[in-house]
């Protein structure tokens, strides 16, 4: 499993128009829709297809997050999603920081914790450990 001193898995995305509201600043909920595809990338990039899951009848669900939003993002600003992922008992937790480039500003801190059910049975997270 990776942890806080490993190196970050990373994205790098554009802000598209659609996701700003009428001041010109992303929608809040877009940030988790960012999070949610950098945890897909992740998966993706260890060989975890959301397809090939279900398929199996393994779900994995958001159990729990918390987000601080530090400096806005704006309309075709690019921006990296850093995550990092750490195994706690049952859930694995999602670390991501959103950081607006070149600058680096950081724009949001979120803590994702992922739930693995199995045949609609929730698991002890061994599925988790595919990753390390």
């Amino acid at each position: 499993m990776t942890t806080h001193d490993a190196a970050p898995f990373v994205i790098e995305m554009k802000v598209r128009d659609s996701e700003c509201d009428a001041q010109g600043v992303v929608n809040n909920a877009n940030y988790l829709v960012y999070c949610e595809h950098a945890r897909h990338e992740f998966l993706e990039a260890h060989g975890v297809h959301f397809k090939d899951l279900v398929a199996r009848n393994i779900f994995l669900m958001v159990a729990h997050m918390d987000l601080t939003f530090l400096s806005p993002l704006t309309g075709g600003e690019r921006f990296e999603v850093a995550s990092t992922v750490q195994r706690h008992g049952p859930r694995a937790r999602f670390e991501h920081v959103i950081t607006r480039l070149p600058e680096r500003t950081v724009c949001l801190k979120a803590h994702v914790d992922v739930i693995c059910k199995i045949d609609a049975k929730l698991t002890r997270g061994t599925f988790f450990e595919t990753f390390g």
